[in-house]
């Protein structure tokens, strides 16, 4: 069995895998097993009666954490199973916190490590109370948008609206027991939220070929109540085109991705950032649009459960509350589906989804075979040559290919049916000179 989220295989004992089970205690809990290789082979370990002592009490010693230790015996093999449940207060190793992340560690530092700790203790960024701050540095109208829109949905009773402020924000979570408005009070419904925390703004930017031909750019500094309207109108204004199309004297202009699914990804992005962390980027290319926001994945989630029925973690759960209220989101995980169902119904690609650099991303596609989507194939540099010759041209041949990537046609044919096997190409006209090939669709 491979390593996972929540198991980890260590040849021999070593003090130093008390780290590992540290951050094991910290996020999820799993299990360690000394005597087995990466690849889930049992080699076993001699001095296991030994550490079947000494582990569970450095255990104690050093992390101040009770485990489980337990034997096991395959082909006359010793190894041992170490089961770390999950600590209901932060563990430290020697000062330093760590923390399992999929199948790595990592040591908690700085906003990661505030995060930890506020999660222990049942808090979150969002509750967390901004000092001097009162009601007149809300934005009224923000306010009664809200209201309007919960009450249309029927997601708030009418009479609620004529409560005092002060009760309604309560009602919703965004007002401590001392009396202070929250994080998320400011963020949403505020004024001026960027002069307490500058990151909360929206940057957009046009780009060229690559990440450093910056074109032009927009940032977009209002509450996040407002931002996924004033997001959606820069881009119709600025970035996104319109193909006019007819279907009989009726004139279409839809946008060059489909709104509701540009909608969902950016209502996403902000509701579930990590507003601890930096800025929120939306990176339009000729080809293909990159929307990425600060704040990785629950640990109850992985991708591949993106896209399938799946349930709800918001990172922010007020901010969550008031955005489900006034009908932007649901409550039933289903957004993910909703942007890949409103491509797929455009025409166009399903979107990438990938967690990277410490945050959550999703890139449209006009096509599939985009210059991004070719690089990232990781194939052989002859390979990818080809990929951008079709790409250019529509197809290639044989010949071409031995042309352009200066091989043999032993090579080229051998090249070119390992990208038909990985279906990133098929064949097409008779045999021999008649053979193109083109992209798989």
């Amino acid at each position: 069995m491979p390593e996972q989220q929540n198991v980890e295989y260590k040849q021999l004992w070593r003090d130093e895998h008390l780290k590992w089970i540290c951050g094991f205690a910290n996020a999820q809990g799993g299990r360690i097993f000394i005597g087995i290789n990466d690849s889930g082979s049992v080699v076993g370990i001699d001095d296991y009666k030994k550490l079947m002592e000494d582990i569970p009490n450095k255990a104690v010693s050093h992390l101040g954490l009770v485990i489980d230790v337990n034997l096991h015996k395959k082909e006359n093999k010793h190894y041992i199973e170490i089961k770390v449940p999950i600590s209901s207060v932060p563990i430290a190793y020697h000062g330093v916190y760590h923390y399992r992340s999929g199948s790595t560690k990592q040591e908690l530092k700085g906003i990661s490590l505030q995060n930890l700790l506020l999660k222990k203790i049942g808090k979150k960024w969002e509750d967390l109370p901004i000092e001097g701050v009162s009601i007149s540095d809300l934005s009224e109208d923000t306010i009664q948008a809200f209201l309007a829109k919960a009450v249309e949905r029927e997601r708030i009773p009418q009479n609620v609206t004529h409560e005092r402020l002060e009760i309604l924000l309560r009602n919703l979570g965004l007002v401590t027991d001392s009396g202070f408005l929250t994080n998320a009070a400011v963020f949403l419904f505020g004024k001026n939220p960027t002069r307490f925390n500058a990151t909360i703004s929206f940057k957009i930017g046009r780009f060229g070929k690559s990440n450093h031909d910056l074109l032009f750019h927009d940032v977009v500094e209002t509450n996040i109540f407002d931002m996924p309207d004033k997001v959606i109108e820069v881009l119709k204004a600025k970035y996104l085109i319109r193909p006019i199309s007819y279907s009989g004297l009726e004139r279409h202009e839809p946008l060059e991705y489909p709104e509701p699914a540009l909608r969902e990804a950016i209502l996403n992005a902000i509701v579930h950032k990590d507003y601890s962390s930096t800025y929120t980027f939306l990176r339009v290319y000729d080809d293909h649009l990159h929307l990425w926001n600060p704040g990785s994945l629950p640990d109850e989630l992985s991708i591949e459960e993106l896209k399938v029925n799946h349930s709800s973690y918001p990172r922010n759960k007020n901010i969550a509350t008031v955005f489900f209220k006034a009908g932007y989101i649901e409550a039933w995980g289903r957004g993910t589906n909703k942007i890949i169902d409103s491509c797929i119904e455009a025409g166009l690609p399903e979107p990438l989804i990938k967690e990277e650099q410490g945050g959550f991303s999703i890139t449209f596609l006009k096509e599939k075979y985009t210059y991004q989507f070719i690089i990232e194939l990781n194939l052989e540099k002859r390979q990818e040559k080809a990929m951008m010759f079709i790409k250019k041209y529509g197809s290639i041949s044989n010949a071409q290919y031995q042309e352009i990537a200066n091989v043999s046609k032993r090579t080229a044919t051998r090249d070119l049916q390992e990208m038909i096997e990985s279906r990133l190409l098929r064949k097409t006209g008779t045999t021999g000179k008649g053979t193109l090939y083109i992209f798989e669709s």
